[in-house]
């Protein structure tokens, strides 16, 4: 009998090698790792509330919003929907209010699985009224339903579980963080997870018996998959860039922890920290570029053997391309000149290409240009983990979706992944920003990656980001600066020392304004990405009053 196409087939035969592994570690709220889950555990118990879920009407199909803090109950919960083949809709709780209600409302969950607070929430502000199944995660108040302990204890002994999913059936729905537009509801087909897995394994050599610490709760999901064990850290994981450092250490030393996965914020939590990470083999970042001098911090802090391994992805595909930290230190000389970043080579079997730049959609591959190498153009990618579509976003998916046919005839999915980027002559694929955040000047284009790491160079600014004010094809383009802690605002002789960097380089030298900024508006998920579209708002008023002088 062929074994269904879901991310928790593994588990049943997990528990059997490995039972006494611990799956999960996981924090109490007050320091103290107290919380464990072995294979078998998870496996068993995530049986038993897969059956009670299938009691209560919450099975194969059903899309069940879930709204819970990592911890043991979440991983249980998640996997044993996969388990019961429902579908959990995932948002992230930190993004503006507005958007996530209409994310809940978009779903039209049939089942809502959420803490006393998002119950609360949910009835408060008319979240996801489409839900009639409610289950709460600890103490069920006013809001009706069941509580998650009562639907463990109903499926109690019932048995192994494993819905028969389909490799197209739809396993999840994961909203975007909506960083750089409206948050969208991703399609997870039970192959796109499976194919994670492998790709995953393949890319980073995991092997089973590893101590991961993802500081990003999703990526917990794999770990078990891949025969790790996961320890959830103690922090917030919607403020990486807050992180206690001590508690990072404190949890690496007492489990020794053999790779972590975090976004750059974290890293440079870590990297400022200086503490060094003896145990650790693999470091992984994503979210956003790793600025360079993170990443040489980093690597000082590694073992010798150790890895720093940043790879490129998004949500609707993830990964597509990696580069180890020594590849990336090789090429910081030519990020900083303007080459924009370099992600590395995609991961098989992708097939990475590059497209002439449009705005508009494309409904079959025949209708693309493609570029030769060296030429800056649009990123896309065709693999076994490109999504094929936005949950009843069809007009979305028409923009971000291209039909292939190819050789033999089949029809595949390529995902435009919104990002300008190139190919080197060694297969090597460069970063340039993302596709909105364009500047289209009358002098022809800049892209943000290649801007903003020239000006980075500069010891006293932290970060800079570049916007156009304007009409785009006439657009003014604007730098936006934020100073290191500490440094005083002298705006007249730093600007002057920006335009002396400027004018080393062709197209910075067209850049005109310079403006400082407090504090750049960031992304909820990574605490990475620059709210730009934020930022040329912010430019556009400062040059129109004239208060930048």
């Amino acid at each position: 009998m062929t074994e269904p196409c879901n991310i928790a087939a593994s588990l049943p035969r997990l528990a059997r090698e490995r039972p006494d592994q611990v799956a999960m570690r996981c924090p109490d709220g007050a320091g103290r790792y107290t919380r464990d889950l072995t294979y078998a555990q998870l496996d068993a118990r995530s049986d038993a509330i897969a059956a009670g879920l299938g009691a209560c009407g919450i099975g194969r199909g059903t899309r069940a919003v879930v709204m819970v803090r990592p911890s043991p109950e979440f991983f249980l919960l998640m996997f044993a929907l996969f388990k019961a083949g429902a579908v959990p809709v995932l948002v992230d709780p930190g993004i503006d209010r507005r958007a996530l209600k209409q994310c809940l409302d978009e779903a039209e969950p049939e089942a809502f699985i959420g803490i006393p607070l998002a119950q609360v929430a949910r009835c408060v502000l008319g979240w996801a009224k489409s839900a009639k199944k409610i289950v709460t995660v600890g103490t069920r108040w006013a809001w009706g339903g069941t509580t998650l302990a009562k639907i463990e204890a109903r499926g109690a002994g019932a048995g192994p579980q494993l819905a028969a999913t389909a490799p197209d059936d739809v396993a999840g729905i994961l909203f975007t963080s909506g960083s750089t537009g409206v948050p969208k509801g991703v399609v997870y087909r039970h192959r796109h997870f499976v194919a994670q897995i492998e790709l995953l394994r393949n890319a980073f050599g995991m092997q089973p018996g590893g101590v991961d610490l993802p500081t990003f709760p999703p990526f917990a999901l794999f770990d078990p998959a891949l025969g790790l064990t996961s320890v959830i850290p103690d922090m917030d994981p919607t403020r990486p860039a807050s992180a206690d450092p001590h508690k990072l250490h404190d949890a690496i030393a007492r489990f020794g922890v053999t790779q972590l996965f975090g976004s750059p914020a974290l890293m440079k939590v870590l990297a400022d920290h200086g503490q060094p990470l003896p145990t650790v083999q693999r470091v992984t970042s994503a979210g956003a570029p790793v600025p360079p001098e993170v990443v040489a911090k980093i690597r000082t802090l590694l073992p010798e053997t150790g890895q720093f391994w940043t790879p490129y992805g998004a949500t609707e595909c993830l990964p597509v391309a990696v580069i180890e930290g020594r590849e990336l230190e090789s090429t910081r000389a030519a990020t900083e000149a303007g080459a924009g970043t370099c992600v590395g080579r995609a991961v098989p079997p992708n097939e990475v290409r590059i497209i002439r730049i449009t705005d508009d959609a494309i409904a079959d591959w025949a209708e693309v240009e493609l570029l030769k190498d060296g030429e800056v153009g649009e990123i896309t990618v065709a693999g076994p983990t490109a999504t094929d579509t936005y949950f009843r976003r069809d007009a979305a998916t028409r923009i971000a979706k291209i039909r292939e046919t190819q050789a033999d005839g089949s029809e595949r999915v390529v995902h435009r992944m919104g990002d300008v980027g190139w190919f080197d002559g060694e297969g090597r694929l460069w970063f340039c920003g993302r596709k909105t955040q364009r500047v289209e000047t009358a002098d022809g284009p800049l892209y943000t990656e290649q801007v903003e790491p020239v000006f980075n160079t500069h010891p006293q600014v932290r970060r800079t980001a570049l916007v156009g004010v304007g009409e785009p094809g006439q657009q003014r383009p604007v730098l936006c600066y934020e100073l290191q802690p500490g440094v005083s605002a002298e705006p007249v002789r730093i600007e002057a020392e920006l335009r002396a960097i400027a004018a080393r380089h062709p197209h910075t030298a067209r850049i005109t304004a310079y403006l400082p900024h407090p504090g750049f508006p960031v992304d909820i998920r990574h605490n990475a990405k620059i709210g730009r579209e934020k930022l040329a708002v912010w430019a556009a008023s400062r040059l129109a009053d004239g208060s930048h002088r």
